[in-house]
């Protein structure tokens, strides 16, 4: 009997705890999360252990200390842009302004967003590794996804900026591209923009699809499906048009649009003369009289005085054969940002509505 009323005492004492505050101190050592939708357990547990800002300043904390253990990672990206940039500058090195080059400046530039948004692309496997750690800290309510949205955003702004300042100096100046100290300010802000949404919309594609084979393929075909129908390859007014909705979608559209504005702004600037407009031609071989001649038809033709010095072509005739008549440089920039703060926004969903996996 005395054993048995040991027993007894022991047992009350286990259980003298009432029941909602054991759930709420297991709750507190994420042992346990509230899955119910009581209003008095809500009122009395709160959801979150910390304040938003607390959130992202640990979270800042952690992931730059999370890059700086991968130094590969950026070295490798890093590494890539440079390789690049020689590529470009040593293939369009001091362009002129010639018919050829006039050509040869749309290539280079073409080239140069498209890398970037190719080289934003490997951030992809990056989240998906994180994924299932976000998942189960999100799962126990450590910190709020907003949190980790802007903190990731936020940490990332840095490399962005190191890998537009160097494609930036290693391009404009060796190429010869026009408008100076201003035009490479803002060469090299269009670049950060391109950066942003690139980094961007690789976070929305990580978000989305969780399988990295998956979500890398997808990522390189849409970028290059953004490279086909930006307006370099076939000219805004003659694609089709059941394909114009994905040019105005397309994320290379806009920073190409905006440094080609930026190189052909000038209205003084000939990219074409009277002796040039046989380039590329059958007739390139005929001697300088026989094309002076030519020309002095041909303006009889059109009645305008046409010489080998007449200026045929400029800056503007340029950006009206591509097309780029609808918005201005700066407008280009700001979509292009906006497009990166849309994404950001569509990452966020995709980790509020895609990892609702609370534990059971």
């Amino acid at each position: 009997m005395d054993d048995n009323g040991g027993d007894d005492t022991i047992s009350n004492r286990r259980y003298t705890l009432p029941l909602k505050d054991a759930i709420a101190k297991s709750i507190s050592r994420g042992k346990l999360v509230f899955g119910g939708n009581g209003a008095n357990h809500s009122s009395s547990v709160p959801s979150f252990a910390n304040p938003f800002y607390i959130e992202l300043m640990v979270l800042s904390k952690r992931l730059l200390t999370n890059s700086r253990r991968m130094p590969a990672k950026f070295a490798v990206r890093l590494g890539t842009i440079i390789v690049t940039g020689i590529v470009l500058a040593t293939m369009f090195w001091q362009l002129d302004d010639s018919p050829a080059g006039a050509q040869e400046r749309l290539g280079c530039i073409s080239i140069s967003i498209a890398t970037i948004f190719f080289n934003c692309i490997t951030e992809v496997p990056t989240f998906i590794q994180e994924r299932y750690i976000f998942m189960r800290e999100t799962a126990y309510n450590a910190y709020r996804r907003s949190s980790y949205v802007l903190a990731r955003s936020l940490t990332h702004i840095p490399l962005l900026f190191n890998l537009s300042v160097t494609l930036s100096l290693i391009t404009f100046w060796t190429v010869g591209l026009a408008g100076g100290v201003p035009g490479f300010l803002f060469f090299f802000v269009t670049i950060l923009a391109s950066f942003w949404a690139g980094s961007s919309f690789a976070a929305f594609i990580s978000g989305l699809i969780p399988d990295v084979f998956l979500a890398f393929v997808s990522g390189i075909a849409i970028v290059s499906y953004f490279l086909f129908l930006c307006g370099f390859l076939v000219a805004r007014d003659r694609l089709p048009k059941y394909w114009l909705w994905f040019h105005y979608i397309s994320l290379v559209k806009y920073p190409y649009e905006a440094i080609l504005q930026n190189e052909f702004h000038d209205p003084t600037k000939c990219f074409v003369l009277g002796v040039q407009l046989f380039d590329q031609s059958a007739l390139a071989t005929l001697p300088a009289p026989v094309k002076s001649e030519l020309l002095k038809s041909l303006g009889r033709v059109v009645g305008r005085n046409i010489t080998s010095s007449t200026c045929l072509t400029t800056g503007k005739d340029i950006l009206k054969q591509q097309g780029i008549v609808e918005l201005s440089k700066w407008k280009c920039v700001w979509v292009t940002v906006a497009w990166g703060f849309f994404f950001r926004i569509l990452f966020y969903l995709t980790l509020l509505f895609g990892s609702k996996n609370k534990r059971k």
